[in-house]
């Protein structure tokens, strides 16, 4: 199992990002998907999750109505659409297969002025 986000970057509150995590080594279209996040000296924290099939999606608290995963199956890639960025959510962002207990290696995203 292979997974390998992008898209992370600086960018300036009120901003946008789109990560992406490219997976590989496994039937992505069997698996669900989740996006977690962490700062440094706390614990992982769960962003998002995508059902397998794209339909069903749920997101914490704290990112509902700011950011939005996505799916394509064909393109065996599970998206994170970020708006609205704040600066705390400034943090390195990792995708995950639910099931596997696989991670990748993640992607900071800073938001700050």
């Amino acid at each position: 199992v292979q997974l390998v986000e992008s898209g992370g970057g600086l960018v300036q509150p009120g901003g946008s990002l789109r990560l992406s995590c490219a997976a590989s080594g496994f039937t992505f279209s069997s698996y669900s998907m989740r996006w977690y996040r962490q700062v440094p000296g706390k614990e992982r924290e769960l962003v998002a999750s995508i059902s397998s099939g794209g339909s069903r999606t749920n997101y914490a608290d704290s990112v509902k109505g700011r950011f939005t995963t996505s799916r394509d199956n064909a393109k065996n890639t599970v998206y994170l659409q970020m708006n609205s960025l704040k600066p705390e959510d400034t943090a390195v962002y990792y995708c995950y297969v639910v099931g596997r207990g696989s991670w990748g290696r993640g992607t900071q995203v800073t938001v700050s002025s």
